[in-house]
């Protein structure tokens, strides 16, 4: 939701332009009463509640008329706290800031519009009308299906992580325990196991992060940099781990097979420096 805040906020000008400017398209709202404002729910798919107060008192004197059904229960509710989210101007039209709606919970604005004594208030589901104007892509069948996905897949990342780690302290206790002896295999092996380990949960907390949890909606996010950005460190430190493990090896065996990881410290240099160069590129201009 705090996307979606930000969206409105980026846009409030141009949203409260296109809400404003149609509602007066509309005309005068009291002869759609008869129909329960039929005609004006299928103008706008955002809009989820409408109800009428007394312009004086601020009593709700209609039932809550939503899209499909009415609500009795409200008829007779004193209104006046909305005047501390409205402020109706010189052309008797206002537009609230997002609130939390205590008749279903989401996230709305409201419209309020004064007519021949009767103040009419229109409720809009902010996530919908965000949608609606094509300043977010929500769709839910398949987002529910990403969903999953993702979930589904992160947990077996997750899975295996779990067993790397346990492979690594495998690895460490056999060689301490069975081997009887240290050596330096022995103690950078389970190290690159549990960097890998690290790297591949990481990923899978990255994913339910972004894409479950707190799943992006906006066209021009950035958090798939992030994604790619964080594992390629933790895969260069795994990289340069086995790196130092190959020196160490080689120093003791063969001096002339140094040769060889020349060359893999040569190409983990060259990811980071197109790593760097990658950062450099797409960063966000301040």
């Amino acid at each position: 939701m705090q996307e979606f805040m930000q969206t409105y906020k980026l846009h409030v000008d141009d949203i409260e332009n296109f809400l404003v400017e149609t509602i007066k398209n509309l005309g005068a709202l009291s002869p759609k009463e008869k129909d329960n404002f039929k005609k004006v729910f299928e103008m706008f798919p955002s809009l989820e509640l409408v109800y009428l107060c007394d312009e004086n008192t601020l009593i709700q004197t209609s039932a809550n008329i939503y899209r499909n059904h009415s609500s009795q229960t409200q008829i007779g509710a004193n209104r006046k706290y909305l005047f501390s989210k409205v402020d109706l101007g010189s052309d008797n039209i206002s537009i609230s800031q997002p609130y939390i709606s205590s008749a279903n919970g989401k996230t709305c604005i409201t419209i309020a519009t004064k007519e021949n004594g009767v103040i009419y208030f229109l409720d809009f589901d902010l996530t919908i009308l965000l949608q609606r104007l094509g300043l977010v892509n929500v769709h839910k069948q398949f987002n529910f299906v990403s969903k999953a996905f993702y979930t589904t897949t992160a947990a077996v990342m997750i899975i295996l992580a779990l067993f790397t780690v346990g492979y690594a302290l495998f690895e460490f206790v056999y060689a301490i325990f069975y081997k009887g002896a240290i050596s330096i295999e022995s103690i950078f092996k389970p190290v690159i196991a549990l960097t890998l380990g690290i790297a591949i949960f990481d990923l899978a907390k990255t994913i339910l992060e972004q894409e479950v949890v707190f799943k992006s909606y906006s066209k021009n996010g950035r958090a798939e940099y992030k994604v790619l950005v964080k594992f390629s460190i933790t895969i260069i430190i795994a990289l340069l781990i086995e790196s130092l493990m190959v020196v160490f090896k080689i120093a003791i065996d063969d001096y002339s097979q140094l040769i060889h990881a020349f060359y893999l410290i040569g190409g983990v240099s060259i990811i980071m420096i197109a790593l760097g160069t990658f950062i450099f590129f797409t960063k966000e201009k301040k």
